[in-house]
């Protein structure tokens, strides 16, 4: 004689219904697993994620994004001088025409960042990731680009006046349009 089972059969979980419920499950952990999305309206903050959000002539100045996710950004007339994007990710982010003033981009990541006329005077970019930039007509006057890596980049009719270059000795001269003289 089989033993009886204590719950009635209609009220003992059939194999559908436990697949089902082992998806469900499945699929919630996956969506807690994943990071946040990036939302534009979120608050300045370290390690913010911007990604694809448009902040044009946004007043950022001082603010700390160290460390946060700009990738594909567009900082157009904004200002951000004296702000802190040290070890952010801007790939292919553009500051056209942005206020740099004094910000600290050190060991950022601007590959193929577009800074068409931006105003990075007294920035400091040391060991940044610039290949590929886009610099024309941009201020860079007493710039540090100590340890930066600038293969490639576009430094067409820019102002490198008293920048120090990327040996960390070399200061460019007065008059030095396009590259350090």
């Amino acid at each position: 004689m089989r033993p009886r089972s204590a719950a009635p059969r209609s009220a003992r979980p059939c194999g559908r219904q436990l697949r089902s419920a082992a998806i469900g499950l499945a699929a919630a952990l996956v969506m807690l697993a994943r990071p946040a999305a990036a939302a534009c309206t979120d608050v300045a903050a370290p390690k913010v994620d911007w990604r694809r959000c448009t902040f044009d002539a946004g007043d950022l100045a001082k603010r700390n994004l160290r460390g946060a996710m700009l990738r594909d950004v567009s900082f157009g007339f904004a200002d951000l001088s004296g702000a802190d994007l040290s070890e952010s990710e801007a790939y292919h982010a553009k500051f056209l025409s942005a206020n740099l003033a004094g910000a600290t981009l050190d060991g950022a990541t601007l590959t193929e960042a577009d800074f068409t006329r931006a105003n990075l005077a007294g920035a400091s970019l040391k060991h940044a990731d610039l290949r590929r930039a886009h610099f024309f007509r941009a201020t860079l006057r007493d710039a540090d680009f100590t340890g930066a890596d600038l293969t490639g980049a576009d430094l067409l009719n820019a102002d490198l006046s008293g920048a120090l270059w990327v040996d960390g000795k070399q200061r460019c001269r007065p008059g030095s349009i396009g590259q350090c003289n």
